[in-house]
């Protein structure tokens, strides 16, 4: 039997021809429960003479799990398993997006309308003022997001072609929270200039970039040449993303230690693309100690082998000097902030932080230390992931941040602007629901996407970086 977790991500249906006798699906619901898996649906296919043909969904804890589960139900007697069909590949077959018509095209009125020779009268409108383009097609509600597959989840540099399910499911979430329009595109290239390059020139049919899974330190150059050059909104989400949904959960994580931002001892593993954003955002929220760790140890002006990037992080953080490990600089931490990988710091060195620690591991899908060993050490624990308590996902932030750029038409996301959604995020949680294991607002909390939109909308105004009021802002 394993002991990895069952997860709908690692399931399967199995379809079965069990003997029509007492007891067999007795023996194939234990077979299942022996092996580490759980079952779900039961479904009849099919009536035989003296057989059933069922299909039966199991979940398992990873691939090789869920091989042993069906092996298990092939060894028992009067089963015959016909086919194991796994559950994710499925919903993936021909992807999970598709273009669709907002106006149907059934008579030839129809079609001189929305093609010639009507559209000609279109362009030319657009032609003589290009921000018609806004109002006339799909650029006011539709988002580019972009990656060269270097830096994809937890996989690396896995090219373009793997990135792509990955970037059609960012999609799939940006309609389905935000009611944003976004299409992938996955680019055949690493090269920085190549892909600011491509962006600018694939530019003028969306109304903002969000750039996904490009590996540090090129997403940093990226991205900053792309907002200095681009005038609508460029956001790589791995940094932004990140960092507004954990100063979401650390805003209502504080007022459950009864703690203040000023006060706080802070701990980050993990300098690349996350670690920098989180730790900006935590100085802007007035967070003044940080120390910042990677592989070689805590992170400080002078340590010899700086990247220009980490050099610079160091001159914003770890006002003590502090050196060793992460392990070491986690003596007396309020907060640990795990954006990095399985194992980077100990169940022994969370121990040794403050009274009323705050454990954001966000690793995944292994957290940086495993939140069951750290249970009755930290005050609130948050993970990447679904199946704990305080997920800090990042689906709660960028759907509502474009829909709210998008409705102003704003030229780029600001820093306030990131402020004014961690602060919408955090609010979804009202005050009589505020406890340890829930600081953070469900992913399928559909008050969050709206809250954050108006919020992002509003900052936006107030920053002079949109070219319309919001919606709700607009004279009847």
């Amino acid at each position: 039997m394993t002991d990895v977790h069952p997860s709908a991500s690692f399931s399967a249906t199995l379809r079965v021809r069990l003997e029509n006798r007492p007891g067999t699906f007795g023996r194939l619901a234990e077979a299942i429960g022996d092996a580490g898996g759980l079952l779900g649906a039961i479904d009849l296919v099919q009536v035989e003479r003296g057989a059933k043909i069922r299909d039966v969904t199991v979940l398992a804890g990873d691939a090789g799990h869920m091989e042993q589960i069906a092996a298990a139900v092939r060894g028992v007697s009067g089963i015959e398993v016909l086919n194991v069909s796994d559950r994710t590949f499925l919903m993936h077959l021909g992807g999970k997006i598709e273009i669709a018509l907002k106006t149907p095209l059934k008579t030839r009125d129809d079609l001189s309308m929305a093609y010639t020779p009507g559209v000609a009268r279109v362009s030319l409108a657009i032609a003589e003022e290009p921000a018609k383009a806004w109002n006339l097609t799909i650029k006011q509600n539709t988002i580019a997001v972009v990656s060269d597959g270097t830096a994809v989840l937890g996989l690396g540099d896995v090219g373009p072609e793997a990135a792509l399910p990955v970037m059609e499911g960012k999609a799939m979430l940006f309609k389905e929270f935000g009611g944003v329009d976004a299409f992938p595109i996955c680019l055949a290239t690493k090269d920085a200039d190549e892909i600011v390059a491509t962006v600018k020139a694939i530019a003028p049919v969306f109304g903002g970039v969000n750039l996904e899974d490009i590996s540090a330190p090129r997403c940093f150059e990226i991205e900053e040449r792309l907002r200095e050059e681009l005038d609508i909104p460029v956001f790589h989400d791995d940094q932004h993303g990140t960092a507004i949904v954990t100063l979401a959960a650390l805003i209502n994580a504080l007022q459950v230690v009864e703690k203040r931002p000023e006060e706080l001892r802070v701990v980050v593993t993990g300098v690349g693309a996350a670690g920098v954003a989180v730790t900006k955002m935590l100085l802007a929220a007035g967070v003044s100690d940080v120390v910042g760790c990677d592989r070689e140890g805590a992170v400080y002006s002078g340590r010899p082998g700086l990247t220009p990037v980490k050099a610079a992080f160091a001159a914003v953080t770890n006002p003590r000097g502090v050196r060793g490990s992460a392990d070491d600089a986690l003596g007396g931490a309020d907060v640990f902030i795990g954006v990095s990988q399985p194992g980077a710091v100990t169940a022994d060195a969370i121990r040794s932080m403050a009274d009323g620690a705050i454990v954001f591991a966000m690793a995944n899908p292994t957290p940086e230390v495993p939140p069951e060993e750290i249970a009755d050490m930290a005050a609130v624990i948050g993970t990447g992931r679904s199946d704990y308590p305080n997920q800090i996902n990042n689906v709660l932030a960028f759907p509502g941040i474009f829909r709210g750029a998008l409705d102003v038409r704003a030229t780029e996301i600001t820093a306030g602007m990131g402020l004014a959604a961690a602060e919408a995020i955090a609010a979804a949680v009202k005050p009589d629901e505020l406890e340890a294991d829930y600081v953070i607002p469900s992913v399928f909390n559909r008050d969050v996407a709206p809250a954050v939109a108006a919020a992002v909308a509003h900052a936006a105004q107030e920053a002079g970086v949109a070219r319309r009021l919001a919606r709700s802002a607009q004279p009847a």
